[in-house]
């Protein structure tokens, strides 16, 4: 079926969709930092990279910063997420940094990358088949 929402990829691709974690404060260089790999939709890909994102910007957060000033700290400290294979519908950094940077997460699931990495779900089948 031509045209189809199968065809735009958002429902998987080949190989999957991949993360790529930069660190902003160039101790990498250009390099990521590294390559989070098995995500099987977009939309798993991107809500991951969301939250790697909001997390990244809390931990440069301290009491009383101004948005600007969080901003700042995160472009100096921070570590960004780009995703891979999604290309227009990628959820990007720059479309959510001015809102998550004016207000704190109303609750931890924002933060809560860890819960969608796929090597996490790697590591329970591997604990899963040893006993």
């Amino acid at each position: 079926m031509s045209g189809s929402a199968f065809d735009t990829g958002l429902f998987g691709q080949e190989g999957g969709f991949a993360v790529r974690i930069m660190d902003l404060s160039g101790g990498n260089g250009a390099e990521p930092v590294e390559t989070v790999r098995g995500f099987h939709t977009l939309e798993h890909a991107n809500a991951f990279a969301r939250r790697y994102v909001r997390d990244s910007v809390e931990r440069c957060r301290t009491t009383g910063m101004r948005p600007e000033e969080v901003i700042a700290a995160w472009f100096s400290y921070g570590e960004d997420a780009e995703v891979v294979g999604g290309r227009e519908a990628a959820w990007r950094s720059a479309a959510e940094l001015n809102d998550f940077a004016a207000r704190p997460p109303y609750d931890s699931e924002e933060r809560n990358w860890r819960a969608l990495d796929p090597r996490r779900h790697e590591e329970d089948a591997e604990e899963a088949e040893e006993e």
